[in-house]
């Protein structure tokens, strides 16, 4: 028997719930729909929709739980909450970058952070860049700050010349 998550990521789109949950699913390994809510009569005078829309995706990315709900346009999302996505190398930060900018705002894009085609932020994060921000040598995290604010995507060689000076 799988522990429940205690806490699980909402989405709230206007209509593209099953549409978003495919796009992320295909994109993260261990990730899957595993269940699809359809609005009907019952509550059609609160919600307004038509029966047997999508209401409520539910799916997991990276075995974590997500749901992804279609609750109309008068939510939008915004940089206030991104996801973080950890990546040990330069091909994975290449891969998840390409694939979650992809039809997204390069407007929004620096600093390793993107807005996919839904408007959802992510930080496309090499393990090193942390390291090197935090470093105990004042000299060398200014170094690496300064180097991540003339960033769109995050590059892991450039931060590690930064490092050696």
């Amino acid at each position: 028997m799988s522990k429940l998550q205690k806490i699980t990521h909402c989405l709230w789109f206007d209509h593209e719930a099953e549409e978003a949950a495919a796009f992320y699913t295909g994109i993260f390994p261990d990730s899957g729909i595993t269940q699809v809510s359809r609005y009907g009569e019952a509550g059609h005078e609160h919600h307004g929709r038509p029966p047997g829309l999508v209401m409520v995706v539910a799916f997991r990315l990276e075995g974590q739980a997500f749901t992804a709900l279609n609750g109309g346009p008068m939510f939008k999302f915004n940089e206030a909450v991104s996801f973080q996505v950890g990546c040990e190398t330069q091909a994975e930060v290449d891969y998840y970058w390409e694939r979650l900018s992809a039809g997204g705002d390069e407007t929004a894009q620096r600093c390793g952070w993107l807005k996919d085609r839904y408007g959802v932020s992510w930080q496309i994060v090499p393990t090193v860049l942390p390291d090197l921000i935090s470093h105990p040598d004042p000299a060398i995290s200014q170094r690496a700050f300064k180097a991540m604010l003339q960033m769109t995507k995050i590059d892991i060689d450039a931060l590690e010349r930064v490092q050696a000076g």
